[in-house]
């Protein structure tokens, strides 16, 4: 070290001491804010009270309305006229429509990360799906909801097609809203497993037609799943 220049030691000490990727605070309460909704503790339709939310959170009330901006952004969160923002809720029809988008564009996703074969996206797949074994046996329905979400991720990512990324995301996100409660059902829960097993192991061997198919078969049974709790959440709202 002593028969280095001064410049390239203020260099190596700049760059041992930099700290990358800090979070900032909107960032840390948007987060909180996505696990609570995911986890189903804040339920759709629910008032998001800015006041209640600086208090629960010990947070300024200017971080609570720009981490809902970002809920917004990602239709998590719904601003309404005169009551202000609110847990976003999926009607019957866009759920529908929906899942509908979500089985073309996942279809061709798989398709194409089984053409590509990569083993890195591969091997990613396979450790979402590992994850999300562990959760199930657990049971830890957020450590559920993650693995997924990696799962799906590792999925449009290995595609490796910005655009069906980008429209793949939002629909993911929007889908969140329903995924909690169709998989706390026992059933769904090990017929999902079973589907997202299948889907990787097309991947896995390179089958185009079978990853697509299995994608495909995947998104529309998850929508099957997801119409029947609509469906009796509002027959039970109308008794």
């Amino acid at each position: 070290m002593e028969g280095t220049p001064p410049m390239e030691r203020r260099t190596e000490l700049k760059s041992a001491l930099r700290i990358e990727d800090v979070p900032t605070v909107r960032a840390i309460v948007a987060q909180k804010l996505r696990e609570a909704i995911m986890s189903g503790n804040l339920k759709p339709g629910q008032r998001l009270v800015e006041r209640e939310l600086c208090e629960m959170m010990g947070v300024s009330r200017p971080s609570i309305r720009e981490a809902l901006r970002l809920l917004e952004a990602d239709g998590l969160v719904n601003t309404v006229p005169h009551r202000g923002p609110m847990v976003s809720t999926i009607s019957l029809d866009e759920a529908r429509q929906l899942y509908a988008a979500r089985a073309v564009l996942e279809g061709f996703a798989g398709r194409e990360c089984a053409r590509l074969h990569d083993p890195a996206v591969v091997r990613r797949i396979g450790d979402a799906l590992t994850r999300l074994k562990t959760a199930l046996a657990k049971p830890d329905m957020i450590a559920v909801l993650e693995a997924k979400t990696d799962f799906y991720a590792a999925l449009i990512g290995g595609c490796q097609n910005s655009f069906i990324e980008r429209m793949l995301k939002p629909l993911h996100d929007r889908i969140t809203l329903l995924r909690i409660t169709s998989m706390s059902q026992p059933k769904r829960i090990n017929k999902s497993l079973r589907e997202v097993t299948a889907i990787w192991r097309a991947i896995q061997s390179g089958d185009k037609d079978l990853a697509e198919r299995c994608c495909v078969d995947h998104v529309k049974a998850a929508a099957v799943a997801a119409l029947d709790m609509i469906q009796r959440s509002m027959a039970e709202e109308k008794a």
